[in-house]
C-alpha cells in the first residue's frame, strides 16, 4: 500500500541521526537502529526511534539492520476529531511491537478501524510522501498486498 490517501503528516526533515532511517524509507524498506554492545537472544539490542545514543548502554556505536516486517497490535485507539483540517478521520493509531521486540507508534489501515483488536497479527505497508520519504503503517498480515521486502542492513552514515 502506498499513498498517503487523506493521510497528510507533518514530517521533520531528516538529520544526522535520522538521515538512514529516513533513506531505507524512501526504498520501502523498515530498520531499526542497534547497538551490539547490547546483545540479547544472540541479537544487538534494537531501538526505535532513532538516536544519537544506545538508550539502554549509552554508546554512540550504533548500527542499522532491517527487519522482516512483521508484528502485533500491542495498543490501539480510533481517532474521530481530525488534529486540524485536511485530515480524513476514521483512523487508528496504534503501537506495534515488532518480532524484533521493538515498538512503533504508527496508523493501523487495511480494515475497518472499529475492527482492530490487540494482540491482531500486522506486517508493514508504506504510505509515500511528496519528498520521496514514506512512513510505515500496518495492515493484517493476511492482507493480499505485496509483503515487505527482505530484510538487510542499511549503510551506516559517518556520526550515526
Amino acid at each position: 500500500m502506498t499513498g498517503t490517501e487523506g493521510f497528510a503528516p507533518s514530517v521533520p526533515p531528516a538529520d544526522e541521526v535520522t538521515a538512514p532511517w529516513w533513506d531505507a524509507t524512501r526504498r520501502h524498506r523498515l530498520v531499526l537502529q542497534t547497538c551490539p554492545r547490547c546483545v540479547r537472544d544472540g541479537r544487538p539490542g534494537a531501538q526505535h526511534p532513532p538516536r544519537a545514543l544506545c538508550v539502554r548502554c549509552g554508546s554512540d556505536d550504533l548500527d542499522w539492520t532491517g527487519t522482516n516486517g512483521l508484528g502485533v497490535v500491542d495498543s490501539c485507539t480510533v481517532v474521530h476529531r481530525p488534529p486540524r483540517p485536511g485530515v480524513t478521520v476514521p483512523y487508528v493509531v496504534a503501537r506495534v511491537r515488532l518480532t524484533e521486540g521493538v515498538l512503533l507508534l504508527t496508523r493501523l489501515r487495511g480494515q475497518s478501524p472499529d475492527a482492530w483488536r490487540i494482540d491482531d497479527r500486522v506486517r508493514v505497508a508504506w504510505a509515500d510522501l511528496a519528498d520521496g520519504r514514506a512512513l510505515p503503517v500496518f495492515v493484517p498480515a493476511d492482507a493480499t498486498a505485496p509483503p515487505a521486502p527482505a530484510p538487510t542492513t542499511a549503510p551506516t552514515t559517518e556520526g550515526g
